[in-house]
């Protein structure tokens, strides 16, 4: 048994030969026992996982790296305390959602074998339901999609400060008149909003869109009915969904006509199941008012694409004040607490407004309000509190 998943192992290793090391390579503690990486597939689990195994200075014999997609195995917990026994130290398992019972699985090695884990995983992956509470035993990093900062250090071969919010409130000027510099940020943007938020983009960039599309039926079909309980109807509505999505512009959102299209009548609990199903796997994004709280079942203010390439993949149609918006809450998602004011288009940290436009967009709409920034596209360079959309590409 060993034996082959390290023929693999070999053979992966030899494949992957992406050099280029993303945000999170010094932002995660891998010391942990049992330490999950959660992110949207394609954004670079596996090569990180890759990554770490090739530069960690011990013996070939004590790494083991397997994938719960490909390699066909009868227990999790045969293959761990396999490797244990032969004074293995540290077991990958990629793509752990594609494995049933997968939580007792780990519980189990976590509590029996001295053995480090790290495994992952879907973004909707669930770790603290019945089967088994790994939400207090495993230590999970949730990881994203290429930055624009991240996207020019890959096609320039060049390393580029990442700044806060903060930093770029006081410093947007001269911060965007260095960059500026060095580089066409008009033309790099540009090419980012459509295919720069994944990292496979690399490899092959004259199929990329091609591919994506086939990243998100994948996760539709796929990911998503390994971690939640969907008929094949259920899988057609969450198509339908996201094409519909595409199209509607995030401010018209008219959740008694998306029921219609989607032949679901009055479910309105079924059709925020779906869209909570989706936000999970980062396929779509959804804000609600601060007022609002958590509630799944609650209409949400805003629902986004999770990012603007798949507005290039997935929709027919795109409405560039929609894509505006898909830009900016993709780069502050997961990092800063974001919801919807009265007044404005984002609310961050419970303390900024933001309102994003074109590069005529005036403060007409938040010119009262404290902390209140206008996020302009098609500038480089801003002004006082006018700050430019490629700008928050960098803040991580």
């Amino acid at each position: 048994m060993l034996e082959e998943l390290r023929d693999y192992q070999k053979k992966i290793f030899q494949k992957n030969d992406f050099s280029y090391e993303r945000y999170f390579h010094k932002s995660i503690n891998l010391n942990q026992k049992l330490i999950g990486i959660i992110g949207a597939r394609g954004v670079g689990k596996t090569t990180f996982l890759i990554q770490y195994l090739k530069k960690l200075d011990i013996p070939f014999s004590k790494k083991l790296y397997i994938s719960a997609d490909i390699i066909t195995i009868d227990s999790l917990f045969d293959v761990a305390e396999a490797f244990a026994k032969e004074e293995g130290e540290i077991l990958i398992i990629d793509e752990i959602h594609k494995y049933p019972n997968f939580e007792i699985e780990l519980k189990k090695i976590y509590d029996i074998l001295d053995l480090k884990v790290i495994f992952s995983g879907s973004s909707a992956l669930r770790l603290d339901h019945s089967k088994a509470d790994l939400s207090r035993r495993a230590i999970v990093h949730h990881v994203y999609g290429l930055s624009f900062r991240e996207f020019i250090e890959i096609s320039k071969g060049i390393t580029l400060p990442a700044y806060t919010l903060e930093q770029i409130f006081t410093s947007h000027v001269d911060i965007a008149y260095e960059l500026l510099e060095k580089f066409n940020l008009t033309l790099l943007f540009r090419e980012y909003i459509q295919y720069g938020y994944y990292p496979f983009y690399f490899e092959d960039k004259e199929q990329y869109l091609i591919r994506l599309n086939e990243t998100v039926n994948t996760v539709i079909e796929v990911d998503i009915p390994s971690v939640f309980p969907l008929e094949y109807e259920s899988i057609v509505n969450l198509k339908k969904l996201t094409r519909l999505i595409c199209s509607s512009q995030p401010f018209t959102l008219n959740v008694k006509e998306l029921l219609a299209h989607m032949g679901m009548k009055d479910n309105y609990k079924g059709l925020y199941r779906f869209m909570d199903y989706m936000h999970k796997a980062k396929i779509l994004n959804i804000l609600r008012p601060t007022s609002k709280g958590d509630s799944i079942f609650s209409k949400p203010d805003k629902v986004y694409l999770n990012n603007t390439n798949l507005h290039y993949a997935y929709c027919k149609s795109r409405e560039k004040g929609t894509v505006r918006e898909v830009f900016f809450a993709s780069m502050l998602v997961g990092r800063h607490e974001m919801s919807i004011p009265k007044k404005g288009d984002f609310f961050i940290d419970d303390t900024y407004t933001f309102e994003v436009g074109g590069k005529n967009k005036s403060f007409k709409q938040i010119k009262d309000l404290p902390n209140s920034f206008v996020i302009a596209d098609d500038i480089e360079i801003g002004s006082g509190n006018k700050i430019p959309l490629w700008l928050f590409g960098f803040l991580y």
